[in-house]
């Protein structure tokens, strides 16, 4: 596993517990904005960014060694998290339809 994943597999449960999820089902409640029961990819861009966001103390959009779990590690960019994850998204979207339903998002990340 590269630093980048490693550090997303990080970022997970901060977002989670920061924004109090408990159960799969709260992830589709709280992720999908407009209620249509599903979460598109911008709504799960903006549900995961908020870690990074937390974790972003000096607010210049990018992670840097201090601000890292362990405190070291390569700077990690807003614009290379978020494409890691699309690239997630991607690989939960198991029917290629484009949003991500209760189904997929209780599944674990392939």
């Amino acid at each position: 596993m590269n630093r980048h994943a490693a550090l997303l597999a990080c970022l997970l449960p901060i977002a989670a517990q920061a924004q109090q999820v408990q159960r799969a089902g709260d992830y589709l409640a709280r992720m999908d904005v407009d209620g249509d029961g599903r979460v598109s990819l911008p709504e799960y861009l903006d549900w995961m960014g908020y870690a990074f966001d937390r974790m972003d103390r000096d607010r210049d959009g990018v992670l840097s060694p201090p601000e890292l779990p362990g405190g070291r590690g390569a700077p990690l960019t807003r614009a290379a998290h978020r494409a890691q994850l699309a690239e997630r998204f991607r690989r939960q979207d198991t029917n290629r339809d484009g949003v991500l339903d209760a189904r997929e998002l209780a599944a674990p990340p392939r």
